[in-house]
């Protein structure tokens, strides 16, 4: 069995992503209630209680609202260096000892067949990281909440098959908005978010041969829109020599609906 995913919800209000291989699967983040993962469950056909586990990205809300709540309904296991651990404490309830494990930055843990990369991003929380899928030589990155990427995450995110990338705002957009200077600072900071712009470049020095498939993510509710977000990446990869539809299809994340459970 390949790797399947889906980004069951994706966006400023909550998110979460599904990953499967044959005997394996997981929860990336729960920043929704349980009875909305729940629901987004249900609508791809698959049950929590089948998990194999849940992987921490960082602390904040919107990636971990939930996570307390089905860890201790169905029983699994976290994962989440010691840093995000510590600030994690006091916000997702009590969980077991034997139910809290270690997954340090830069490391591989590997379950059956399937090996999950860590890796460092650059963001305000404790010690973010996100994942690298691999199995047999398929290749799924998931890569949000970042103010920039760098040259070491281009090196350990390059040639996948998908990538579910943040494109999280329009500069001008949120330069005009309604945010408070001090958060306008923030999102536009190396500890940010990437915007379209620079999402784009980013895509276009890490796409390669293998690159079917990248995922519009993080989408901010406020300072983008679909619509603006895809023409935005398709634009300045097109100024960079690449066409989208060609080389690579751009997809749509939602935080409601879940993308359909595709393979790689």
């Amino acid at each position: 069995m390949s790797l399947h995913f889906s980004v069951l919800a994706s966006g400023s209000t909550g998110n979460a992503i599904y990953v499967e291989t044959e005997g394996q699967s997981f929860l990336v983040d729960a920043g929704l209630s349980g009875k909305q993962m729940e629901a987004l469950f249900k609508q791809i056909g698959r049950e929590m209680k089948d998990l194999s586990g849940i992987l921490v990205t960082h602390e904040h809300s919107d990636h971990i609202k939930g996570i307390g709540i089905v860890a201790r309904k169905y029983k699994l296991p976290i994962y989440a260096n010691e840093k995000t651990w510590k600030a994690m404490d006091g916000l997702i309830g009590e969980v077991p000892l034997e139910h809290k494990f270690s997954f340090d930055m830069e490391t591989v843990k590997t379950f059956g067949g399937l090996d999950i990369e860590s890796f460092g991003v650059s963001h305000d929380a404790a010690e973010p990281m996100f994942y690298v899928f691999h199995k047999d030589g398929k290749k799924l990155v998931l890569i949000t909440d970042t103010g920039y990427v760098s040259d070491r995450m281009k090196g350990i995110i390059s040639n996948a098959d998908a990538y579910v990338f943040e494109s999280n705002h329009d500069v001008q957009m949120l330069r005009m908005g309604r945010y408070p200077w001090s958060v306008k600072r923030r999102i536009l900071s190396d500890y940010g978010h990437v915007s379209n712009e620079d999402a784009a470049v980013a895509m276009s020095e890490v796409a390669g041969d293998k690159t079917k498939r990248i995922y519009l993510a993080h989408l901010s509710t406020d300072n983008n829109m679909k619509d603006l977000a895809r023409m935005s990446v398709s634009q300045t990869l097109e100024g960079r020599g690449i066409l989208v539809g060609e080389q690579f299809d751009l997809i749509d994340t939602d935080p409601k609906t879940p993308t359909p459970l595709t393979a790689i």
